[in-house]
């Protein structure tokens, strides 16, 4: 029988951490290899470290605060935990842009090899939207709808792996959509607001069959000596919201930078053909005959001039 936890109040809540040694390793090895990079470069910025240290954060409190220690005593704190590991921690260091930063600091053969590697043909069809939209959305459903739940509660190598799979699982999601670091393939922005469409969509699948259906890892839950909190199928009930809910939540922050990334790949984009335009006005002037617009494929088919 598994011994069951103190009762999870809001003291709890600040106050439950525990060591754990391979949570922590990974946290202090990224933050240690992204500080390095950050120093090395000429100029960094520094919304994109805080950005990149409030990920590891969130890593952290997913495995050592009282999300961690209580994840296998409550379906709900699991629940938690697994949104963060997906959803919120990539998000934050996927804008931070890693891979910039490494290839800025690299030497130039490694550089070389780095940028082989996110063009190579296998990356490029693994990055396709309806390959990382199948990589956010699927992922959740085989955990919660099958026998792999159970194995996180019951083997902590299980548990750390899954975790591992849905953390990397959420940052090549976030890397393809945001294109803060050169991705494998350019894509539109608006392919990515309605991939969001999608991903709500399967939160709500989720949220909806884990709300309505069978309870997940019965048995081990009952072998749980907790006389205390919710019962197992409120439990789940709250466990159902945290990933409906949870999902969309960080689906609005989602929202706001691809809409910002979009304005400003688009202020750039007309920046660049304003100074095309500018420097073919002054190599032929107006006196040619032509009107200084006629030579742009985009404006003269706008204004049907040939």
């Amino acid at each position: 029988m598994t011994v069951a936890l103190s009762p999870l109040t809001p003291l709890r809540a600040l106050t439950a951490w525990r060591l754990e040694p391979a949570v922590l390793a990974v946290v202090v090895l990224l933050g240690v290899g992204y500080a390095i990079g950050v120093r090395r470069a000429t100029a960094w910025p520094r919304a994109r470290s805080w950005s990149f240290g409030c990920g590891l954060a969130v890593v952290a409190v997913a495995g050592c605060s009282f999300v961690g220690v209580y994840a296998d005593t409550l379906f709900w704190v699991r629940a938690l935990q697994n949104v963060l590991l997906l959803m919120v921690a990539p998000m934050l260091v996927a804008v931070s842009a890693p891979l910039t930063l490494s290839a800025g600091v690299l030497p130039a053969r490694w550089r070389a090899r780095l940028s082989r590697v996110l063009h190579s043909r296998p990356l490029v069809w693994a990055t396709y939207p309806l390959v990382v939209t199948l990589l956010l959305v699927v992922p959740p459903l085989v955990l919660y709808l099958g026998p792999l739940y159970e194995q996180t509660l019951r083997s902590a190598a299980v548990s750390g792996a899954v975790g591992t799979f849905l953390a990397l699982a959420g940052f090549t999601y976030f890397w393809t959509r945001f294109r803060v670091d050169p991705v494998p393939r350019r894509g539109s922005h608006l392919v990515t607001l309605a991939i969001t469409i999608v991903e709500m969509v399967g939160d709500a699948v989720l949220g909806i069959v884990v709300w309505l259906g069978p309870l997940i890892a019965a048995g081990f839950y009952a072998a749980v000596a907790r006389d205390w909190g919710p019962s197992l199928r409120t439990d789940q009930t709250i466990g159902a919201g945290v990933l409906w809910i949870g999902g969309d939540v960080v689906g609005l922050p989602f929202i706001g930078i691809v809409v910002s990334r979009m304005a400003r790949e688009d202020r750039a984009e007309a920046a660049t053909v304003d100074a095309a335009l500018d420097a073919a006005e002054e190599a032929e002037p107006a006196a040619a005959g032509r009107l200084w617009w006629e030579d742009d494929p985009q404006l003269a088919e706008r204004f049907h001039r040939r």
